[in-house]
């Protein structure tokens, strides 16, 4: 729950007055560190430094190599650090966090993020100086940027169901990626990583070896992300929240646990939070999430995020650490992660099947099975239908192949956006984020590659923004010990085929925890905290009609075809009700933030 922001350059006649303007667009307690003059200004509520014409800001959890540094104040740490490697510096820092460093007399600015993005940080350059903070809305509301919505950053919106860093829901904002830093220097701004995840391609022979090693490594990685603090942990009944539930019993003898259901078919998963909590003991809290709930929290999620954000399990995330506060707890313990550094999602199996086709030589495929398949009047063939259907499949590259179901593509753009809207965009821009990610990845196995991908999108565009915005506004700190640092780098080792094996996901995670985990939870398939949204928003009168009054108002804003809008509530209210409950519910979603940051 901590901020910071600044700038630098862009001289103002009143400084104070621009913190100030900024500040208000804190989705937390505004930064309680300040210092400011006509050509910069800095705010942190975890820790600011000045000494001269230098200052440091950092949030978040950081933690240095070296025990003196770790005992000074975060920022004052960060300058000393600063001084005396520079930009090497980000080798000595650990743990979630971001920061910002200027010197006057130099005229530079470094800015850089963790790891994993569990910490946000977005800005915006010119010749003229560079503007920064932990969100977006406040770098906009710098008067040298501006609170213009980005069109692009709509489109992506549209796309992932949020805004992808590098880009923003502003124009002229961006993000840092993860374990990226930028650097601002007398006008120019530069970029780079200062950390990438080693990924083993190889296979390996030593898995009691590597078993050892990972439950070592569980342990130490739970132990740091609790630390000292009395800390309560999310329990779904998956295998990522079971294990970290398992090993805080194990490290503290007394574990507090909070649980969400749903009296819905097919969504309520309580009964596998139970058999983790009666095999370790844990001290189980369960709340029923009601319609009337996502009523109460809709306006929540609209006023905390800085962009529009539409994961719709940001609902049972918030209700599970408000239950936490309300007991007394300020510190949660969360298991993202595991299936993205591990290979839990089911995408990885299913892409492994089209993969296998580029096993066959290509002159067979091409010279003999495309063609046979293709013959006329074969296609009239259940079977050759499948087949063609396969062979189109495998012959589109990833990571695009797995966006071949995405709601933008169920019908021509031009039926889905306005035509002024749509000249605004580019709607390859999507797919070149994607390929930027995927191929970037320090990997030739595809396997690792979609791994990589996840990290980035899944985590730390998505999971992890749900589940740090929802916690903060419960008033809750939340922990992620399987993304802890050593914990990423052993996962890098862990080659591919012991992270799918045939058609196994997770297959060393699972089989190194058997004996430890229940067996119920280790063969179950992967759920999470899913909302019956679709469902409730068809049959829950408040909800409906909130749902109608924010999409006629969407229909006004020339982004959306209003044929289109009405078409997926149709498709919602006659057909598919869970499907189509998702593109309703990111609908309504953009409508609801864009009414509460009067945009």
């Amino acid at each position: 729950m901590h901020r910071l922001t600044g700038w630098f350059g862009h001289s103002l006649p009143d400084a104070a007055n621009t913190l100030d303007e900024m500040l208000a667009h804190c989705s937390v307690a505004p930064p309680a560190f300040c210092q400011t003059d006509q050509a910069w200004g800095m705010a942190a509520s975890l820790a600011l430094a000045v000494d001269g014409d230098q200052a440091a800001v950092i949030t978040g959890r950081p933690k240095f190599d070296s025990p003196a540094l770790q005992n000074l104040p975060p920022a004052a740490a960060l300058l000393k650090l600063w001084r005396q490697h520079g930009r090497e510096a980000m080798q000595h820092i650990h743990g979630n966090f971001a920061l910002a460093v200027m010197d006057k007399k130099q005229n530079d600015v470094f800015l850089a993020l963790d790891r994993i993005g569990a910490e946000k940080l977005a800005f915006a350059s010119s010749p003229q100086g560079i503007v920064f903070s932990s969100q977006a809305d406040m770098v906009a509301a710098h008067p040298a940027v501006g609170r213009q919505l980005d069109p692009q950053g709509l489109f992506n919106y549209l796309y992932f169901f949020q805004v992808p860093a590098p880009g923003s829901i502003f124009k002229g904002v961006e993000k840092l990626l993860p374990a990226q830093w930028a650097y601002w220097k007398n006008g120019e701004l530069s970029r780079g990583f200062y950390w990438a995840l080693h990924y083993r391609d190889a296979p390996r022979d030593d898995f009691a070896a590597q078993s050892s090693r990972f439950h070592t490594l569980l342990r130490e990685s739970v132990a740091r992300a609790k630390g000292d603090d009395d800390a309560a942990a999310f329990l779904s009944g998956g295998t990522d929240s079971s294990t970290v539930c398992g090993v805080l019993k194990e490290l503290t003898g007394k574990v507090v646990t909070y649980s969400i259901g749903f009296d819905s078919d097919g969504f309520d998963e309580m009964e596998y939070a139970r058999i983790a909590g009666k095999r370790f003991g844990l001290e189980m809290h369960e709340y029923y999430v009601k319609p009337a709930d996502i009523v109460e929290a809709i306006p929540i999620i609209a006023n905390h995020y800085d962009e529009p954000f539409a994961n719709e399990s940001a609902v049972p995330t918030y209700f599970c650490a408000k239950r936490a506060a309300e007991q007394g707890f300020k510190v949660m313990l969360a298991g993202d992660g595991g299936d993205e550094i591990f290979g839990g999602n089911e995408r990885y199996a299913k892409q492994k099947v089209f993969e296998t086709y580029h096993r066959v030589p290509a002159p067979l495929r091409r010279g003999f099975i495309e063609p046979l398949a293709h013959l006329p009047g074969l296609s009239a063939l259940p079977p050759v239908r499948k087949v063609q259907s396969y062979i189109r499949q495998a012959n589109v590259p990833l990571p695009d192949r797995m966006e071949s179901y995405n709601f933008i593509y169920r019908q021509p753009l031009e039926e889905m956006f306005t035509r002024e809207f749509l000249a605004q965009v580019d709607s390859h821009m999507p797919s070149a984020l994607l390929n930027e990610v995927y191929y970037r990845a320090d990997s030739s196995s595809y396997i690792n590659r979609m791994l990589h991908l996840d990290i980035k999108f899944t985590l730390a565009d998505n999971d992890l923004r749900k589940v740090g915005a929802m916690t903060e506004a419960a008033g809750i700190d939340v922990r992620y010990p399987l993304l802890d640092d050593a914990m990423m780098d052993f996962s890098g080792e862990v080659p591919p085929d012991w992270k799918v094996k045939g058609q196994y996901l997770r297959w060393f995670f699972k089989k190194t925890l058997t004996g430890f985990l229940p067996d119920e939870i280790i063969n179950k398939s992967k759920h999470g905290f899913g909302l019956p949204f679709g469902v409730w928003a068809r049959d829950y009168a408040p909800l409906r009609d909130r749902i109608e009054d924010k999409l006629a108002a969407l229909k006004k804003r020339n982004i959306l075809q209003p044929s289109y809008i009405d078409q997926v509530r149709n498709e919602h209210m006659t057909g598919h009700a869970t499907y189509f409950g998702r593109a309703i519910w990111m609908l309504m979603m953009l409508e609801e933030w864009l009414q509460a940051k009067k945009l």
